[in-house]
């Protein structure tokens, strides 16, 4: 079991902040794998507050910056937590509202492969046809344009649509340039998983044991130390690159387990 632990934190944080759905490779997984029950809910839980917790660590100057500044009232800051705010918000209003049955009915092998190629195809349609950046910096977006990324982080409620890949495309619509666009869905993904993570452990609190805390601990782990990882290449990579390459994974990905689902093979 601590071998599963480990794969499934270093999973979620190799997958976390790239555009290919952390949550739906963790149901792909944990399904082949046969790692269902309450333990499973907790531990992707914590997994992801472990992902998460590098972002804070690596944009911690930032962060810190940035509340010195809110502090001492300075508009630069000030301008860019209410950013934050406004995108986070949509995500506060529909995730309590559907909370249950996002739960309940849609984290599913089927829902996660047809989100993973619905997904891929959009990637692909925005990279070709997006307009040209006009927002280089994440601390300037306007109330409108935050907003609208909120509305667009919603999406990824459904499992395999990738929270990161969600508000970086949506982002990328509104005209914000490239690199903006994911540091803004970095800073982003602090409160948002944060609220997530907390609301859902208060949910399974009676479910946690002893025995689970050495499971729990590896993939915490795994988790914080691979999103280290990623997160540092990904801003590398997107100076360089398009996200195409992640597309056309979803979108293999998608088809082949919507052939193995079909083939009744998992």
């Amino acid at each position: 079991m601590l071998l599963t632990a480990f794969l499934l934190g270093l999973v979620e944080g190799l997958t976390e902040f790239l555009p290919i759905s952390s949550t739906g490779h963790l149901i792909l997984l944990g399904d082949l794998l046969g790692f269902h029950g309450p333990t499973e809910k907790l531990f992707d839980i914590v997994i992801q507050l472990g992902a998460i917790l590098a972002v804070c660590w690596l944009y911690r100057d930032k962060l810190v910056t940035t509340v010195t500044g809110v502090v001492r009232r300075e508009a630069k800051e000030w301008r860019f937590v209410v950013s934050l705010l406004l995108a986070f918000l949509p995500a506060v209003v529909l995730g309590a509202l559907l909370h249950s049955y996002i739960k309940g009915m849609l984290f599913s092998p089927k829902v996660v492969a047809v989100a993973m190629l619905v997904g891929g195809l959009v990637i692909v349609a925005v990279e070709r046809f997006k307009p040209a950046p006009r927002l280089n910096n994440p601390y300037g977006l306007s109330v409108s344009t935050s907003l609208k990324i909120g509305l667009f982080q919603c999406l990824s409620m459904i499992p395999g649509t990738s929270r990161s890949g969600a508000t970086i495309m949506g982002a990328l619509v509104l005209g914000v340039e490239r690199k903006a666009a994911t540091e803004f869905s970095f800073f982003l993904a602090i409160p948002t998983m944060v609220a997530a993570t907390t609301y859902d452990l208060y949910k399974a609190r009676g479910t946690l044991s002893v025995s689970d805390v050495d499971l729990i601990v590896v993939g915490f782990v795994a988790a914080f130390l691979s999103a280290l990882l990623v997160v540092r290449w990904l801003v590398g990579w997107i100076a360089r690159h398009d996200f195409q390459p992640f597309a056309w994974y979803r979108i293999i990905v998608g088809m082949g387990m919507l052939v193995l689902l079909r083939l009744a093979l998992v």
